[in-house]
């Protein structure tokens, strides 16, 4: 299939299952790319792998290790791996903390994260991204206002690739009532204040009647790592 052809598949099944239940969406990607369609999971909840693996029994289960993880979520990637259906491959940056400390100095995060997110997890996922036409998340369009328009299934202009959001327009409550029901592993910290986990230098609990981006690069105009936008 051509850059155009994806572009365009893309675009129609946009179109065409913005309305559709979150696990038709995972089926027509299934059904669509087969083993060229892979999970992306930050490991701050595991609902889109499960659901994708329902659609695609042994699916790949994207995770980038960058190095500042929490504990608790290099143990939430390690319990997904071993209970569920999917196959959680890990991805790491070119270099170690300590190789990108001699580089660049200690606490890049801190000076500059956008290059910090670049090399520890946009440039990561360009290349673990390359064997797929197709690639899953777990965006939602209540999580915050740089998100509000993120299509069911759309075009990845980037990578020229199809990237599909299942649970878009789901809400915290539709998540957290899946969760109930199915069992699905969840990362710890979510039941210690945190929101949205991303890398422990750069993550902090969040306040009452905060979105649950407010707990990411606080105090920074930063509100994505790059890997969507």
């Amino acid at each position: 299939m051509t850059t155009t052809d994806l572009q365009e598949l893309a675009e129609r099944a946009g179109r065409e299952l913005e309305d559709a239940p979150a696990p038709d969406i995972l089926r027509w990607a299934a059904e669509t790319f087969g083993k060229r369609f892979c999970v992306t999971s930050s490991m701050e909840d595991a609902v889109v792998a499960h659901l994708a693996s329902r659609a695609l029994p042994g699916v790949d289960v994207v995770f980038l290790d960058t190095g500042y993880h929490f504990p608790e979520t290099i143990g939430t990637r390690d319990a997904v791996a071993a209970v569920m259906d999917v196959n959680v491959i890990t991805l790491t940056p070119r270099t170690t903390v300590a190789e990108q400390d001699a580089a660049h100095g200690p606490r890049l995060h801190d000076r500059d994260p956008d290059l910090c997110c670049a090399l520890r997890k946009v440039e990561p996922l360009e290349r673990g991204l390359a064997a797929y036409d197709a690639w899953a998340t777990g965006l939602r369009r209540d999580e915050s206002p740089t998100r509000a328009g993120t299509p069911v299934v759309g075009w990845d202009a980037r990578r020229r690739k199809v990237k599909v959001s299942p649970i878009a327009r789901w809400t915290q409550q539709d998540v957290e009532a899946y969760v109930a029901e199915h069992g699905v592993l969840t990362n710890p910290l979510l039941m210690d204040g945190y929101a949205s986990v991303g890398c422990a230098p750069c993550t902090r609990r969040v306040a009452a009647g905060e979105d649950a981006r407010a707990g990411r690069w606080a105090g920074l105009a930063k509100t994505e790592c790059g890997l969507h936008g």
